[in-house]
């Protein structure tokens, strides 16, 4: 089973299951016509985070769709939206990145705080309460 994604204005805007591809139809094509007012459908790849196959195979358009996020047609990769302005976007994997490494001793307990980070760039994680 193949995943497509609608795309509208460079914005991911419906995920749905689809065929496979192999039998020689196009499909991005095909469900294409089934929205109108859509600009593209692509195929997306659930194993795909990161720029990284989760199984082992080749990673397909950087990570898995899904509503909201962003196609970006020049490099043909799907990349979530920018969480906070002091992020950037790391061209390997296509995900974002903080200004500052996450806290060896962070766990799953801190969170980015964007205010802190913009008073005093040696701040940003802090511990969530």
């Amino acid at each position: 089973m193949a995943h497509y994604a609608f795309i509208k204005d460079n914005l991911v805007t419906e995920v749905i299951v689809g065929k496979d591809e192999g039998d020689g139809t196009d499909w991005e094509e095909y469900y294409l016509t089934k929205r109108p007012g859509q600009d593209a459908c692509k195929r997306t790849s659930y194993n795909t985070n990161g720029n990284e196959h989760l199984l082992g195979g080749t990673p397909f358009r950087g990570n898995f769709a899904f509503v909201g996020c962003t196609y970006d047609t020049s490099n043909d990769v799907f990349i979530e939206a920018k969480p906070y302005d002091s992020w950037t976007l790391n061209n390997s994997t296509w995900k974002w990145e903080a200004p500052l490494a996450y806290p060896e001793d962070g766990g799953d307990t801190c969170t980015w705080d964007e205010a802190a980070y913009q008073e005093d760039n040696s701040t940003g994680w802090v511990v969530a309460e």
